[in-house]
């Protein structure tokens, strides 16, 4: 299969996911349904396109961590029956939960995803490079750091969206709290829990994606390409989820936002050859927050045209910078 073939398919099976099932999110929302299960959901659709790629394109004694792959597989399953059947089936008017389906998609993930860890953790090396998957072998010690890198940037765009709003207090007041160093370990252990989450969107973003659009648009370019990409693959989120009234708003927050995080993120993968290590910097992104403030929900949130100057001027200063490190240095 040659690459455009293999392009086709990856899109045509994420996007097609996304596409069918934002019509019915949108219902859903329409109907005044809980639709937190959804945008989980969607998140494993971009590896789904990759497994389906490897496994189209595949030599006939060429070997893929298929044990693997259908854990990943029977998730994606279950999770997208948990979204459909909450449009349909609202536990809530059952057993008095309002994010019932959530709560069974949420052990999904974590039964599945540890099950799935540990079938990888099985295989040989070979087999896992053969699906770029390996654990080893990647510069840990450059994978190590540029975690820590990226935490020391976390806090600094959190510093930055601070002092612009004339709240720096309130800054100094996240880290005062003992609670924080008391869930910083237990951010640790959930990791391993709902891992697959995240790593549904890097394996498509950045091991399948990233390469493709480099080979064809050059370094900077694939790059920044594979953003506008990135942001608008959330638009069913972004419309139903995110920010229903202000849906605009969150659209171009999420392309500025995904252009900056694809900057970084492509750096990080560049850098190291590892796409654990792109997972575990989206795990960070999406779950030091919910430490620091002590709030999870993304949802139903109200933006500002501030707002997008804030993403933009901040997100800006402290990822896009990294454009011009040699990870996206043309040869001549």
């Amino acid at each position: 299969m040659n690459e455009n073939k293999q392009v086709k398919l990856f899109f045509g099976v994420n996007f097609g996911l996304t596409l069918v099932m934002g019509v019915l999110m949108g219902i859903g929302f329409l109907l005044g349904r809980d639709i937190s299960s959804f945008p989980a959901a969607q998140m494993l659709y971009p590896a789904a396109g990759v497994m389906a790629v490897l496994l189209a394109a595949r030599e006939k004694e060429q070997k893929l961590p298929m044990k693997f792959f259908v854990t990943y597989f029977v998730v994606l399953a279950l999770t997208v029956i948990c979204a459909v059947l909450s449009i349909i089936i609202p536990l809530g008017n059952v057993i008095g939960v309002g994010e019932g389906w959530y709560v069974i998609q949420s052990y999904v993930f974590i039964v599945g995803g540890v099950a799935a860890l540990v079938l990888l953790l099985l295989e040989k090396r070979e087999i896992k490079e053969a699906a770029g998957l390996n654990f080893r072998g990647h510069q840990v010690k450059a994978s190590f750091l540029i975690m820590l890198l990226f935490l020391l940037l976390y806090v600094i765009r959190l510093l930055l969206s601070y002092l612009l709003e004339g709240q720096i207090r309130e800054f100094g007041s996240l880290f005062a709290d003992p609670s924080l160093y008391i869930m910083l370990p237990v951010l640790v252990i959930n990791y391993f829990l709902s891992y697959i989450i995240f790593f549904g969107e890097e394996y498509g973003w950045r091991y399948f994606l990233q390469p493709v659009l480099q080979k064809r648009f050059g370094l900077k370019g694939g790059v920044l390409l594979l953003g506008v990409i990135w942001g608008l693959w959330h638009l069913p989120i972004n419309l139903f989820y995110y920010s229903p009234d202000t849906w605009l708003k969150s659209i171009l927050i999420q392309i500025i936002a995904c252009i900056c995080y694809s900057v970084f993120f492509g750096f990080a993968y560049s850098r190291t050859g590892n796409i654990w290590t792109a997972v575990v910097l989206h795990y960070i992104n999406n779950n030091v927050i919910a430490v620091l403030t002590g709030s999870a929900d993304f949802g139903g949130r109200i933006y500002s045209w501030k707002d997008l100057l804030m993403v933009l001027i901040v997100n800006g200063i402290v990822y896009l910078p990294f454009l011009f490190t040699k990870e996206y240095k043309e040869e001549k």
